[in-house]
């Protein structure tokens, strides 16, 4: 017993000794204190109406739940809706549907035009050797028009030759490699091993539960047949609750991810990237002589994104797991909402540019309120002052 008490005392030491936990525990007290006396502080028959309101905002919560479960079944019917433009967009990237004319029109950016003229005349420019003179402009105003004109039909017979040299790739190669190298979430977890199968990755879906199913969402990796594994598709099972905790149901803010399941790659001998081989040199201890083995120890990859951390009802997560586990969800949320309907945009990377605009955006207004709660301070040092030192002509009432 004895034993037991001084193990628990070093415990209670270390704990208060740690500021996080103190920082917690001073926040939960004050919580609590403030419930406690707002309660106290009440008249009993105040108290019995409050508790009438708490009830309220339980059946409030509960039809929250609803309009969540009802928006995922939107989500759901929607995707079907969507599908059809991914998959024509499945077909352009992977070369197997070459798009007309017209859908391949696009107003560019008049700044993009600019570069583009530059780009053409220049060169012509100096394969003409056009010597052009402000002298020179002045005296041949009349020609300009058949100057311009023939500078039209050279930059023309220009494209048309560079067109010709060109090479035509099929499709849009390293399209989804070009996505994950750009977005940081998932260059995080790219590795140089991983780039050569990330190039043969033609589509990634999002599919939804159906209706009597418990809410879910699927990621579908899509692969053609490649050197690595045999797998055409991976997936990853997003498992998700939008019902309020029957023990604190106020802490409801709408549906979570709660666990995830992965999928098992069928690597081809040799190719698994997970994992990587070493050498041991063992020594045994009678005879003195030595021998090395080779050891498969785990390796850092993409592909460590099909083998999550198993949750258990039971057993609780240390803190880096509970971390890994949260940015996996996080991951599994970014694929489902940016990365699958965007991709395009990611691709181009113009909407990286618009996150990037988002985040300046937020920091300008946390600096705008720093200025505020300063110029506040400055106010209330001002207040501060004797009654006859003079004010400032703008702080002067009238």
């Amino acid at each position: 017993m004895e034993a037991d008490s001084e193990a628990k005392g070093k415990v209670s030491d270390q704990a208060m000794q740690n500021p996080q936990a103190l920082a917690a525990l001073q926040d939960k007290l004050d919580s609590l204190s403030h419930n406690v006396s707002i309660m106290d502080s009440l008249p009993k028959p105040v108290r019995r109406r409050v508790n009438a309101l708490r009830n309220l905002q339980v059946n409030s919560t509960h039809i929250e739940a609803r309009f969540y479960k009802e928006v995922h079944e939107l989500e759901r019917m929607y995707s079907a809706l969507y599908q059809p433009l991914f998959d024509k967009r499945r077909k352009v990237v992977s070369g197997e549907v070459e798009p007309t004319d017209e859908e391949c029109e696009w107003q560019s950016d008049p700044e993009d035009e600019a570069a583009l003229a530059v780009r053409i005349v220049c060169p012509l420019a100096l394969k003409l050797d056009l010597m052009l003179s402000e002298e020179w402009l002045c005296n041949s105003q009349g020609e300009l028009p058949c100057l311009q004109e023939e500078l039209k039909k050279k930059a023309a017979i220009e494209e048309k030759t560079e067109d010709a040299n060109e090479e035509n790739p099929k499709g849009v190669p390293e399209f989804w490699l070009t996505i994950f190298r750009s977005v940081d979430m998932l260059s995080d977890m790219l590795q140089d091993h991983d780039e050569p199968i990330l190039k043969h990755l033609q589509d990634i879906k999002v599919t939804f539960s159906g209706p009597d199913q418990p809410m879910s969402f699927t990621l579908e990796f899509h692969f053609e047949a490649n050197e690595y594994f045999t797998n055409s598709v991976l997936t990853k099972v997003y498992k998700m609750k939008s019902e309020p905790d029957s023990d604190d149901p106020f802490s409801f803010e709408g549906p979570e991810i709660i666990d995830c399941e992965g999928c098992e790659i069928d690597w081809h001998k040799g190719k698994d990237v997970t994992v990587k081989t070493i050498k041991k040199k063992q020594k045994h201890k009678g005879r003195g002589t030595a021998r090395v083995i080779t050891k498969q120890v785990p390796n850092d990859s993409f592909f460590n994104f099909f083998n999550p951390i198993k949750v258990s009802p039971d057993k609780e997560l240390d803190e880096d797991s509970e971390y890994t586990l949260a940015t996996d969800f996080e991951i599994g949320h970014f694929f489902r909402e940016r990365i699958v309907p965007r991709a395009v945009l990611y691709f181009t990377g113009e909407a990286l540019e618009d996150d990037e605009s988002f985040e300046e955006e937020e920091l300008e207004e946390g600096e705008e309120e720093d200025q505020d709660d300063e110029e506040e301070d400055d106010e209330e040092e001002g207040d501060s002052k004797p009654p006859d030192a003079p004010q400032p002509a703008e702080c002067k009432q009238q």
